[in-house]
């Protein structure tokens, strides 16, 4: 796909993997509409787009509510009459044992935001998708394609939304396409302190560090957008992660248990 001129929406724009995106794209010449909870900080990255010669505007919008993910694909199309790409970015995590959890109330906040906030978001879009034989870029993750320890209900709310788009793949096929990027650790993201502990509150101040397998944002956001351009189904950052479909086939044990260990070193 070729940027230039290409409209996108990018959701979670305020901040980490959904800001950068905006950016780059921008530099690439595409327009670009910010969307996320948070106007101010939607407001200051429009601004700065549009003052470097991008094309930009933000619109407030809680994905979790379907009549504001209408109101930001209405807007849109008011604005530039066309959505090429619907960037499927914002989302919350968790940190903690199941067994370890005193209420498990906040899964319904996953769910809502993880999964059913972006079927709002496609529901409002493929009409005008399929116009443009346009497509949506899901930020994934591996543990949308298996288990990992103290993200169980993270985890569910992940293979919700990759059985959807799969669907959604199937259902349009020659009209819309899919991007399924799956990431690993990132750096340079909030997703990590705005996690929710045992307790059902924020890890917030309580932030675990990255080990050196992390990958920065700058790189992860590079290759999401080589992807876009080179028409890719999937894309795994970092590489490797593509092993991990084989290994959950045929050597279970082994992945797992190396899932396990690295779990266990992003501990603190």
């Amino acid at each position: 796909m070729l940027l230039e001129n290409k409209v996108f929406i990018v959701t979670g724009a305020s901040s980490g993997i959904g800001e950068e995106l905006s950016k780059q794209l921008s530099k690439e010449g595409a327009k670009v509409v910010c969307a996320a909870r948070t106007e101010a900080k939607l407001k200051k990255i429009s601004e700065k787009i549009n003052s470097s010669g991008g094309h930009s505007i933000y619109i407030q919008t809680d994905i979790t509510i379907l009549e504001q993910c209408q109101n930001l694909i209405d807007r849109t199309i008011e604005d530039f009459g066309q959505i090429d790409g619907l960037i499927l970015n914002a989302g919350i995590s968790m940190w903690a044992k199941f067994d370890e959890i005193t209420d498990p109330g906040f899964f319904s906040e996953l769910m809502k935001t993880n999964y059913l906030g972006s079927v709002n978001c496609c529901f409002a879009a493929i009409p005008f998708l399929k116009k443009s034989n346009g497509k949506i870029i899901s930020c994934s993750t591996a543990q949308a394609i298996m288990g990992f320890p103290n993200h169980s209900g993270y985890v569910a709310s992940k293979h919700a939304l990759h059985g959807f788009l799969e669907t959604i793949s199937m259902e349009n096929k020659g009209e819309i396409t899919i991007l399924e990027a799956v990431l690993s650790w990132i750096r340079g993201t909030n997703l990590r302190g705005n996690s929710f502990r045992a307790d059902g509150k924020k890890h917030k101040d309580e932030y675990r560090k990255h080990t050196n397998q992390s990958v920065s944002l700058e790189s992860c956001v590079g290759s999401i957008i080589d992807g876009i351009k080179k028409e890719k189904k999937t894309i795994y950052i970092p590489k490797k992660l593509g092993l991990i479909p084989f290994l959950n086939t045929f050597f279970k044990n082994f992945l797992q248990k190396k899932v396990i260990r690295e779990i266990n070193k992003n501990k603190n």
